[in-house]
């Protein structure tokens, strides 16, 4: 009997068949299963065939772009996705969040970096990490997080969280009514020590869509001007 776990499987989506190899020996030297994929209709079926664990994916795709393929996988499934760009513009990595994509590279990068991306994306999934069994659930009145089967409801509704997101509210859950800056937040939560704190504005914004009551007017992940955002419980409320 092979008791062996089983290596995390990624999907690698590029036109570019030089990046693509590149890319799939820097992963399955990393120890993942790699799958490839040249366009978004073969991405999508293979996703739907092998259901990978993470997808990485080029923005820039004959045909059907990567936006549309990440918008599609979203429809589905949860998949964590870090997409490919030779687009440096702040607008392009607004919108491929805001698409669902839980990470973002940009053209030319380092295939050693990549595959650390990969890692630190999906160790926040829980695979692999033998604290995960032993954390309790996170519960504020009508929203509930399990940590270990990584689900969150609202009112016993079930939430569509990307990865980012359910570990921004975690974050959140685990330090209520504590103010942090954006760049405390891009640390603490995407394990990045620099980069472009408007990522972390489009995952509030998204969040607040899902867990407020009033997502223009909200009372839970609340802006602290000249700061960032703090989490207020509802079980505060007077």
């Amino acid at each position: 009997m092979n008791d062996q776990p089983t290596a995390a499987r990624v999907l690698v989506v590029d036109d570019d068949p030089t990046v693509s190899d590149v890319v799939r020996r820097y992963l399955e030297r990393a120890g993942f299963a790699v799958d490839n994929a040249g366009d978004g209709p073969t991405a999508l079926a293979l996703a739907a065939l092998r259901s990978p664990d993470l997808v990485v994916l080029d923005l820039m795709l004959p045909g059907m772009s990567g936006l549309e393929v990440c918008r599609r996988l979203r429809r589905e499934s949860d998949v964590p996705v870090v997409m490919l760009t030779a687009l440096g513009e702040e607008s392009d990595r607004v919108v491929g969040f805001e698409t669902g994509a839980d990470d973002y590279v940009t053209k030319p990068f380092s295939p050693r970096e990549l595959a650390l991306r990969v890692q630190s994306v999906l160790r926040r999934t829980g695979r692999g990490n033998p604290d995960a069994a032993d954390a309790g659930p996170l519960v504020d009145r009508d929203l509930s997080l399990d940590l270990v089967a990584r689900t969150a409801q609202r009112a016993g509704r079930p939430l569509a969280l990307t990865v980012r997101e359910f570990d921004l509210l975690v974050h959140f859950l685990r330090y209520p009514r504590r103010a942090f800056s954006r760049a405390e937040l891009l640390q603490q939560v995407w394990g990045w020590t620099f980069g472009d704190q408007a990522t972390v504005t489009v995952h509030v914004r998204r969040l607040r869509e899902k867990v407020e009551h009033e997502p223009q007017h909200p009372r839970r992940i609340v802006t602290v001007w000249g700061v960032g955002y703090r989490y207020e419980p509802e079980d505060s409320d007077a």
